[in-house]
């Protein structure tokens, strides 16, 4: 079992930025891949980032690539994603979710934990 919690969101303007943390606890974090993913009111969850277990592999969808980074640190068990330049679209509830495989993946149903996540908000 993998215990997440999401942390740092807030409200911040157009242009701003924001660094979401999520600590894990449980089973060996270092093995999982991990990822970002958000959901806008009347949305579907969609993938965000993915870091993979070394933290040498990353992924983005294409809305956010360029502006977001994902990293992990291992001796702490933490992923962090570091969102710049946000815009209003941006806004959603982001969710960190570790899968227990090595291969990265973009699809909800690949993960296996999920945070209870974090609002982010980002006015006009």
């Amino acid at each position: 079992q993998v215990q997440l919690v999401e942390s740092g969101g807030g409200l911040v303007q157009t242009g701003g930025s924001l660094r979401l943390s999520c600590p894990a606890s449980g089973r060996t974090f270092s093995s999982y891949v991990m990822g970002w993913f958000r959901q806008a009111p009347g949305k579907e969850r969609e993938f965000v980032a993915a870091i993979s277990w070394s933290g040498r592999d990353t992924y983005f969808s294409d809305s956010v690539r360029g502006r977001f980074t994902i990293s992990r640190d291992i001796p702490k068990n933490t992923v962090y994603l570091q969102m710049n330049r946000l815009k209003p679209e941006d806004t959603a509830v982001y969710y960190c979710a570790a899968r227990s495989r090595a291969t990265m993946a973009t699809i909800m149903g690949s993960y296996d934990y999920w945070g209870q996540g974090t609002q982010v908000t980002v006015s006009s």
